[in-house]
């Protein structure tokens, strides 16, 4: 996230190309707002991975603005797909809890239940990560942005799950390492600047996310 993205800023800025670079809601802090979180505050994370994010958002943004280089790059929340296996990631509980539903009718939770934090389903990732990367440069009013789609609670997506698999049962057992992460982390995403700006909106709600 750091030797690699400088790499990649001196080749974009050698041969004049527009550059992407994800990060993450692991780029705020516990001094962040959490609730809503906005494009623009303070951001001090406590990991590793976070801080990385950071450097890549303030890099990204040195290299538009004195040299001009079309730098973008959007703050995901934890990202839920069925076609990858969850990665060990403190938002991939909310991937987890679907393998075990299906093949075991339960699952041990990692999280505090009342532990909210912003998700979204991947069809709108890539969405979102293509239109961003399309829309006019004139729309774009900042280089780095929220996206978010729908904010919930192991509790709840328990009890979402439960309507498709009736038997299904959920126990914590809480990991206070990946606990106080999280309790540093945005618990919603205030996404309004790219809702304006580019025209971002998302489709897939909780009980979308579930049924799919």
């Amino acid at each position: 996230n750091i030797t690699g993205l400088h790499n990649i800023l001196d080749v974009t800025a050698e041969h004049s190309l527009r550059l992407f670079v994800p990060s993450t809601i692991g780029a705020f802090g516990p001094t962040s707002p959490r609730n809503p979180t906005p494009d623009l505050c303070i951001q001090r994370p406590r990991t590793i991975y976070g801080v990385s994010k950071v450097h890549a958002e303030l890099m990204g943004e040195y290299y538009h603005y004195p040299y001009g280089l079309d730098f973008r790059c959007l703050r995901y929340p934890g990202i839920i797909s069925a076609d990858s296996q969850p990665g060990g990631g403190t938002t991939d509980y909310a991937v987890q809890i679907f393998h075990d539903a299906t093949k075991h009718g339960k699952f041990e939770c990692n999280l505090e239940a009342h532990t909210r934090l912003p998700m979204m389903y991947i069809d709108d990732c890539l969405r979102a990560t293509l239109e961003v990367m399309e829309a006019p440069a004139e729309f774009l009013s900042m280089r780095t942005y929220n996206v978010s789609a729908m904010s919930f609670t192991p509790e709840e997506l328990a009890q979402e799950v439960l309507k498709h698999v009736p038997e299904f049962q959920i126990t914590y057992n809480v990991d206070a390492i990946r606990q106080a992460i999280v309790d540093s982390w945005p618990m919603n995403f205030d996404d309004s600047n790219a809702r304006k700006d580019w025209g971002w909106k998302h489709d897939f709600d909780l009980p979308e996310l579930v049924t799919t």
